[in-house]
């Protein structure tokens, strides 16, 4: 399997689930919580936004990525989707960008330590995590 087939399936199986208006409307309605500081709001809305994420490309994406040579586990980071490790490389790809200096804050993390990715920067940060895992293959444009 070649990375764009593989992100074409990623793609495919975070849209079968909802359409990217709704994947950005759980992220806006997260991020309008960090920002609110509404921890009860965080508490109720973090969990499945994680699980959402984290289901589709443990399940969903499975064959996908065996397909691909790609083991899924769990992930490291509290904003991690999965861990991807293939042939000793390993790569997570995360729901938000941190700011490194406050990394270690991000389980509780506020507007001012992360902010949470589209579903469009979510995409393209994975296509930039699983591009190492195929650097031997020639690629298409994207």
């Amino acid at each position: 399997m070649t990375l764009d087939e593989t992100l074409a399936h990623l793609r495919a199986a975070h849209l079968m689930v909802r359409d990217a208006q709704e994947w950005d409307g759980l992220t806006t309605a997260l991020g309008s919580a960090y920002e609110a500081r509404d921890e009860d709001l965080i508490e109720q809305l973090r969990p499945p936004y994680l699980q959402s994420w984290r289901t589709v490309t443990g399940n969903a994406l499975r064959d996908t990525f065996d397909a691909a040579g790609i083991s899924v586990a769990d992930p490291d980071h509290p904003w991690g989707i999965a861990t991807l490790t293939a042939n000793g490389f390993s790569a997570e790809p995360l729901l938000c960008l941190v700011d490194e200096a406050d990394a270690h804050a991000t389980e509780t993390a506020g507007p001012d330590t992360i902010r949470l990715l589209t579903f469009s920067e979510a995409m393209n940060h994975y296509a930039d995590c699983l591009a190492p895992f195929f650097d031997n293959q020639v690629q298409h444009p994207r």
